[in-house]
């Protein structure tokens, strides 16, 4: 019982918040459990300060080969910390996966394309590093919230970014899960049109812009009730796979809204939202081979 009313105090707190808020941050990740797992913090995946990256590491992780998943998350390529996002390395280190979740430069510090820069940056580290950490890097899923999910697809559909590392797209990433990314939108407000401008580089931001049919499988997901980013950019994107015959799955929550997607990982998650086990069950799905990946649309 005392625990129930805790609850609801959270979540009454979280309710009268901002989810872009510090508080709310904290909230999320204060029930988050980590004596189950190893924390690796701050490691160096490049000279910039905002280069560094933290690791999940599950407890019982030694003599295994584990899954690896990549972490981006979103703040309007403006802000945001790989601290605040403690809930999603717990959540899927229970569920046995190795997480990364890596800071990145944000404008008006950089502009586009560096954010995406360093996010290749950071998985060229993960992959010539994960295997030290007990990470599998013949299988790393790459994810990401919001802005992180526009620069996870982004790697995963422009192969140039890893190729600049020295690296190949196809060996690097296993497959993608976006949550809410803003993939084929045109900046319409003035720091995003300084982020991203001048208008004649718009068609280098947009994920659609690069699908081939060759790009890892991608599962897109998204709440009915997002106000932040329009559903219209998981439908161009999803279409534009389909018509080049790549592998793409979509999910759609009933009255999930652009942080409930979010929240869905953590302990507050009013809808019930399934995304961590939507998003175990498509990094699941595969033995060692892409081409072993369910592509069936998926609506709910």
């Amino acid at each position: 019982m005392k625990y129930f009313f805790c609850r609801i105090t959270f979540l009454s707190f979280l309710l009268a918040t901002s989810a872009c808020t510090q508080a709310a941050f904290m909230a999320a990740n204060l029930p988050t459990r980590f004596d189950d797992m190893d924390v690796v913090h701050s490691l160096a995946y490049g000279p910039e300060p905002s280069q560094k990256l933290d690791i999940y590491i599950p407890a019982d992780a030694i003599d295994k080969k584990l899954d690896v998943i990549v972490f981006f998350y979103g703040g309007r390529w403006t802000y945001g910390a790989k601290a605040d996002y403690r809930f999603v390395g717990a959540a899927f280190a229970e569920k046995d996966f190795i997480v990364v979740i890596p800071d990145y430069r944000k404008y008006p510090q950089v502009r586009f394309p560096v954010f995406v820069e360093d996010g290749a940056k950071a998985l060229a580290w993960v992959y010539d590093n994960i295997a030290t950490y007990h990470g599998n890097p013949e299988r790393i899923h790459v994810a990401g919230h919001s802005a992180g999910a526009h620069i996870g697809a982004l790697l995963a559909a422009d192969a140039h970014y890893l190729g600049n590392e020295g690296k190949n797209r196809s060996l690097v990433i296993h497959d993608f899960a976006g949550l809410a990314g803003p993939y084929a939108f045109t900046p319409g407000e003035p720091d995003l049109e300084d982020m991203f401008g001048p208008p004649k580089n718009y068609p280098d931001m947009r994920v659609t812009t690069f699908v081939d049919g060759k790009q890892p499988p991608m599962l897109l997901l998204y709440g009915d009730a997002d106000t932040t980013v329009k559903y219209a950019n998981i439908d161009k994107l999803k279409q534009r796979i389909k018509k080049s015959g790549g592998c793409v799955q979509t999910k759609i929550y009933h009255d999930v809204d652009h942080i409930g997607l979010l929240g869905a990982l953590s302990w507050f998650n009013p809808q019930g939202a399934s995304v961590g086990q939507d998003l175990s069950k498509f990094y699941n799905s595969s033995t060692q081979k892409r081409s072993d990946l369910m592509c069936t649309q998926v609506k709910k």
